[in-house]
């Protein structure tokens, strides 16, 4: 089922995302939930922050990933990016603070729980 947009977008985004998931099934990725527990919420926009938004919820308090808004509260921290900008700071192509910085990243909710959200929570990118 589409969203109410007529056209659903393909974000580089969602391949990221759907191999995070797979992720956070593995060891690896339960050591990650283990140690993170905190519950993101992210925003990503095909070309400008803020439009045409398709949301994730990282949940790494249950180790999972899905489409849609947070729905147990409020996350510790939602993040907005257009989706080439997120691509880059989840491969560690651009650091987060400089992204932040620049205005690629914007912030909401806790910035101590935001600093955890690091390349180093993703996959290692097999190819793209």
């Amino acid at each position: 089922m589409a969203d109410s947009n007529s056209t659903t977008t393909q974000l580089k985004s969602d391949v990221l995302l759907e191999q995070m998931k797979q992720h956070l099934t593995t060891e690896a990725g339960k050591e990650i939930t283990k140690k993170i527990n905190l519950v993101y919420q992210i925003n990503i926009a095909p070309k400008k922050i803020g439009y045409e938004e398709i949301v994730y919820t990282v949940d790494l308090k249950k180790g999972e990933v899905k489409k849609g808004p947070y729905e147990g509260g409020k996350p510790d921290a939602t993040f907005s990016f257009k989706d080439d900008d997120f691509v880059k700071v989840a491969l560690g192509k651009m650091n987060p603070q400089i992204a932040f910085m620049r205005g690629a990243m914007k912030i909401k909710g806790s910035l101590s729980a935001a600093q955890k959200f690091t390349p180093d929570i993703f996959p290692k990118p097999s190819k793209m």
